[in-house]
C-alpha cells in the first residue's frame, strides 16, 4: 500500500490538470508584459483579476502571503444584506447587498454558500423593542423580495427549540430573518481558480520589494519569491494596488509623500466547540449600532465581532485577552454560560476592516470601497464587503475603462457585455454531490463516511469527485487527517497540486478546517509538511 509520505504530485503539465511549478510561473510572469498586474490576493484583488481576465485582459496576480491569507479569511463568514444599515436609512444599499447575496448563494456558488436562519432576541431593557425589530426584519425580507421567507416574530420557547443554549431570562420575543453563510477561505480560493480558468497567471508567497517606473509611470513591480528567495519582476501597462490593510504602504512606494487614504478597524472572533447542535444563528443587539453574532459554522460556534480602531502594523494584528473577554461578555447577553466556557475555545482570529480615512467611531463608518489614483498612475483600491465582492470587481473594471487616455479600454470587453452571474468552479447541488460520493465515492475502496461526503460537497462542489478519485487510487489518502474532523488526506494532496498550497498553514488554516477546530497538532502538521515536500 502506498504511504502518505510517498504520494506523488498529480503532474506538472497542463494536460494533467495540475498547476505549473513556481519556477515555471515566475518565468511566465517575467517574460510577458501584462495589461494588468494586481498586487494583493485578498478577495478584492482576486475578484478584480477574475473580472479582468473575463474581459480579455492579460492579467497577473501576486500576493506576499497566501491567497485570502489575511483579512479575507478572517471575516464573520456571512453573505448578508446588512440589517443594521436599515437604521441609517440605507435602503438602496441593503437591496443591492441582497441582490449580490442571492446571486452568489443561488447562481454563482450554491455549493459554497448555505442559507442560515437568524434569531434576533428582544430582551427587557434592551436597545430595541419587539415591534421595532419585527418591522425591521419584515422590511429586510421585503428588500430581498421575500426570497428567504417573511421576517417575523416568534416566541422564546419556539426559538429555544432551535437554539438550545439561548438565554431566556427576560426574553420577550425573537425576531426572525434569513441570510447566507460561507467558508470565506474556500470561496476566495474558488475565485482564484475561476480567474486562472479565465486566463490569469497567479502566484502566492511572492512579495513586492519595489515598483518599476517608465517616465514616471508605474509599469510593474520587483518581487521576491518567499519560498526560495528568487528575485524576479513583472511588467504591466497598469498596476492595481489591492493590498487591503497595506494599501498605503504600497502607495508610499509610488509616492513617498502620499497622504493616508484609509484607516483600520480590528474585528476579532472566537471559535468554540458546541455543547449541542444549533439550527439557527443569534444576532444580538449590544447597543443602538452594534450587533454580536453567535453563528453555527463548520460544526463549531463562531462568536464575534469586535470593532475598534487599529493603528499598529497590519502583520501584527491578533486577538488579545481584552478581545476575548469582550466577545464572551457580549455573547453572554443571549448565550448560556455553559456554552461560553473558555475550555471550549479552539481558535481565535482577527482581521482588519479597511475604512475610508476620517474621524469618527469605526463601528458607524461606512463599509465602502475607496479608489484612488497615484501620481505614477497606480490605481489603489481598498475596503468593501465580502457580500459584494463580484460588484466590487466590476466597479474596479469600469474605473479602469474610464481612466484618462483609456489605456486599457480598447483591449477589454465592457462589463455590461459580460455575463453577470458567471458560476465559480465546482458549481453543483451539494446534496446531489454528497449523495453521489456516498453511493460510489468509495469504489473500489472503503465507503466514504457521511460527514466527509457532506464536507467535500459543501467545500468543493463537483470537484469533490477529483478528491474521491485520489482516495480510490490510494486508500491511504482516504483516511482522515484527524479522527475528530471530516477531512481526508486526499485533500492535502489536492491542495498541494491543484490549489497553490505551499505551507502547512495554507493547508490547515485555509484549505481545510483543521486549525479552526483546534486539531492542527504537531503530528498532523509534520505529516502535512512531508506531503507538501513530496510535490516539490
Amino acid at each position: 500500500m502506498t504511504t502518505l509520505q510517498s504520494v506523488p504530485a498529480l503532474g506538472t503539465h497542463p494536460a494533467s490538470g495540475s498547476l505549473p511549478s513556481r519556477a515555471e510561473t515566475r518565468e511566465q510572469l517575467s517574460k510577458a508584459t501584462y495589461d494588468l498586474l494586481v498586487i494583493g490576493g485578498g478577495i478584492l484583488g482576486i475578484s478584480t483579476a477574475w473580472h479582468a481576465a473575463q474581459s480579455g485582459l492579460r492579467v497577473a496576480l501576486v500576493d506576499a502571503g497566501d491567497f485570502a491569507g489575511a483579512t479575507s479569511s478572517a471575516s464573520s463568514k456571512l453573505l448578508h444584506g446588512g440589517l443594521r444599515y436599515l437604521q441609517t436609512g440605507a435602503v438602496k444599499l441593503v437591496a443591492e447587498n441582497h441582490f449580490e447575496r442571492r446571486a452568489v448563494s443561488r447562481q454563482v456558488a450554491p455549493h459554497l454558500a448555505n442559507p442560515l436562519t437568524f434569531y434576533l432576541p428582544v430582551y427587557k431593557g434592551g436597545p430595541h423593542g419587539a415591534a421595532k425589530l419585527g418591522a425591521g426584519v419584515f422590511a429586510y425580507s421585503a428588500l430581498s423580495a421575500f426570497g428567504d421567507g417573511v421576517g417575523h416574530v416568534i416566541s422564546p420557547a419556539r426559538a429555544q427549540r432551535d437554539v438550545p443554549e439561548l438565554r431566556t431570562d427576560n426574553l420577550k420575543a425573537v425576531a426572525v430573518y434569513g441570510d447566507d453563510q460561507m467558508n470565506d477561505a474556500r470561496m476566495a480560493l474558488m475565485t482564484v481558480r475561476a480567474a486562472v480558468d479565465a486566463g490569469a497567471v497567479v502566484l502566492n508567497h511572492a512579495a513586492v520589494t519595489g515598483l518599476r517606473f517608465t517616465k514616471g509611470r508605474v509599469t510593474g513591480a520587483e518581487l521576491e519569491d518567499r519560498q526560495d528567495g528568487t528575485e524576479f519582476g513583472v511588467d504591466a501597462r497598469l498596476v492595481l494596488n489591492a493590498t487591503g490593510p497595506w494599501v498605503d504602504h504600497l502607495r508610499k512606494l509610488e509616492d513617498p509623500n502620499a497622504a493616508p487614504s484609509i484607516r483600520l478597524s480590528k474585528g476579532a472572533h472566537l471559535v468554540l466547540k458546541r455543547t449541542r447542535p444549533w439550527k439557527a444563528a443569534l444576532a444580538t443587539p449590544i447597543d443602538k449600532y452594534r450587533i454580536t453574532f453567535a453563528l453555527p459554522w463548520e460544526d463549531m460556534l463562531l462568536l464575534g465581532t469586535t470593532d475598534e480602531e487599529y493603528e499598529g502594523d497590519p502583520a501584527d494584528v491578533a486577538v488579545t485577552e481584552k478581545d476575548t473577554a469582550q466577545i464572551l461578555d457580549e455573547a453572554a447577553f443571549s448565550v448560556r454560560d455553559q456554552q461560553l466556557s473558555r475550555d471550549l475555545i479552539t481558535y481565535s482570529f482577527a482581521g482588519l476592516r479597511v475604512l475610508p480615512g476620517g474621524p469618527g467611531d469605526t463601528s458607524k463608518a461606512k463599509r465602502e470601497t475607496v479608489v484612488t489614483e497615484g501620481r505614477g498612475g497606480m490605481l489603489s483600491v481598498a475596503g468593501g464587503k465580502w457580500t459584494t465582492f463580484r460588484h466590487i470587481g466590476r466597479t474596479v473594471m469600469n474605473k479602469l475603462a474610464e481612466l484618462p487616455g483609456h489605456p486599457l479600454a480598447e483591449d477589454m470587453e465592457p462589463m455590461a457585455r459580460l455575463p453577470r452571474k458567471v458560476p465559480l468552479p465546482g458549481i453543483a447541488n451539494p446534496n446531489a454531490v454528497a449523495h453521489r460520493l456516498l453511493v460510489d465515492g468509495g469504489t473500489p475502496g472503503p465507503r466514504m463516511s457521511a460527514d466527509t461526503a457532506r464536507h467535500l460537497a459543501t467545500h468543493y462542489g463537483s470537484l469533490s469527485f477529483d478528491i474521491a478519485r485520489l482516495a480510490n487510487e490510494n486508500p491511504a489518502l482516504g483516511e482522515r487527517i484527524h479522527p475528530d474532523a471530516p477531512e481526508i488526506w486526499a485533500q492535502v494532496a489536492y491542495a498541494r497540486d491543484r490549489e497553490w498550497a505551499e505551507t502547512a498553514d495554507d493547508v490547515l488554516r485555509r484549505r481545510t478546517t483543521l486549525t479552526i477546530r483546534g486539531l492542527a497538532t504537531d503530528d498532523v502538521r509534520s505529516k502535512v509538511e512531508d506531503m507538501l515536500a513530496e510535490g516539490r
